[in-house]
């Protein structure tokens, strides 16, 4: 017996870029014990314990977040108006200082709320206080991997020695690989401004010793790019693969600035980007050159920043912005496709996760990781394409059903996983006046 089955729904096949992106009409879909079991255009003979009738809906693989600071909810809207380092370091450092582990773990189920609802299956976060933070997101049901940060400007840091690594030890040693892969645990370097060879080779060793991913900002405004090279005669990137950072799995938020040599040096290595246009565009850090990267073949994924750089964890709003970015950076509008977009937030993403062979198909052994779509909206009628809509006309409100292998995340404005209210209630009564010593209210 199927666990659920979509009956008569259109399924969205999406491809790799350069592949073939389509849309089943009328398919079935069974999933049974977190897995798709079936795919087909007849109905299969089995029952079901829950049949969902998908007439004028859309089923696809969720959406991939992959970099994201998921707690940052609290500091949405703080601090606009300003580049990125005179934002981070006025109005971002100096009021995370302030935040606890309670209100981080708060700040993280509003985060998740927000994402799952949209349709995010999975994200890539970077950020800390991961003792309350990992138990919320095992609790919301999503996947995750997850990466300590790590700051430290004084060349006599002791990586070893840090609170980072002895918080970073702790997720592993708690979390790497809880749910049969479902969080996952990858080393972090918050970028190479905020720190230097006493974090990057530690933290490289461990990472290739242990078999676990690196995430890292680079290059993401021109100031920290050629700085860098000013520094040291070469790029974020390519200082960071003089000590060994580039040897793992490396998932690269940002890379505004990239040059030709950095995208030759990323595609050798396999370094996946995460391209995060709309938090690019409100910093006004510039625009990625994603279709140059993909010419090179580097793996590009899709992002949102977190929350205080955005102000949205909506991922499809990242969907058309890079389209629409990419268009215009080529100079025509054939040039980055609809399919591709959709590509970078659902394969790509899997792959810069680590996951590809698990989530981000549907297809027999693949993870039941979906989201439902209504189509029967007036700004979806009428439907001449699924996938240029997919691209350019979904908002994340039109998501109206997730699933992470196989488990109800979302359904219609309900959340079985998080307790929103309470979420809201804590966010405005000890968050916000811990950080800013005020409670905010609802417009």
């Amino acid at each position: 017996m199927f666990d659920t089955l979509f009956a008569d729904v259109a399924v969205a096949v999406i491809a790799p870029v350069g592949g073939e992106s389509s849309v089943l009409r009328n398919h079935f879909v069974g999933v049974r014990d977190g897995r798709i079991v079936y795919v087909g255009a007849e109905a299969p003979g089995e029952q079901a314990r829950e049949k969902i009738d998908g007439k004028n809906k859309l089923l696809m693989p969720g959406v991939i977040n992959a970099h994201t600071h998921i707690s940052m909810a609290a500091f949405k809207g703080w601090g606009d108006g300003h580049d990125l380092h005179t934002w981070l370091n006025t109005y971002i450092f100096p009021y995370e200082d302030k935040l606890d582990a309670r209100a981080t773990a708060i700040c993280a189920q509003l985060g998740l709320a927000e994402a799952i609802a949209s349709g995010t299956t999975a994200i890539a976060d970077m950020y800390g206080f991961y003792e309350t933070v990992a138990p919320a997101v095992a609790e919301s049901g999503i996947s995750a991997n997850l990466a300590r940060g790590v700051l430290a400007f004084d060349p006599s840091f002791d990586y070893y020695a840090s609170r980072f690594f002895k918080e970073a030890k702790v997720l592993i040693d708690d979390w790497h690989g809880y749910d049969d892969g479902r969080i996952i645990v990858d080393m972090c370097i918050h970028g190479e401004y905020t720190s230097g060879p006493w974090v990057w080779k530690p933290v490289a060793e461990y990472a290739l010793e242990h078999g676990l991913g690196i995430h890292v900002h680079i290059s993401e405004t021109r100031s920290e790019h050629e700085e860098c090279i000013g520094r040291h005669g070469k790029s974020p990137l390519r200082v960071l693969a003089d000590h060994g950072v580039l040897d793992s799995r490396v998932l690269a938020a940002h890379c505004v600035w990239a040059d030709e040599q950095d995208m030759e040096l990323m595609a050798e290595k396999g370094v996946s980007v995460a391209h995060n246009p709309v938090s690019n565009l409100k910093l006004a850090s510039g625009v990625a050159p994603v279709s140059d990267m993909l010419a090179h073949g580097v793996n590009v994924a899709l992002g949102t920043d977190g929350a205080a750089s955005n102000n949205t964890l909506d991922l499809w709003e990242e969907l058309k912005t890079a389209c629409l970015l990419a268009k215009n950076l080529g100079g025509a509008p054939d040039c980055f496709t609809a399919p591709q977009a959709l590509a970078l937030a659902v394969t790509n993403g899997a792959r810069a996760q680590g996951r590809v062979d698990e989530t981000g198909r549907i297809a027999v052994g693949y993870d039941a990781d979906l989201i439902l779509i209504d189509f029967d909206k007036p700004h979806l009628t009428p439907c001449q394409n699924p996938l240029s809509h997919l691209a350019y006309a979904v908002r994340g409100g039109d998501v109206i059903l997730t699933l992470v292998r196989g488990r109800v995340l979302y359904e219609n404005g309900t959340f079985p996983t998080i307790d929103v209210e309470r979420a809201k209630w804590e966010t405005a009564h000890y968050a916000l006046p811990l950080i800013f010593n005020a409670v905010t209210h609802n417009a």
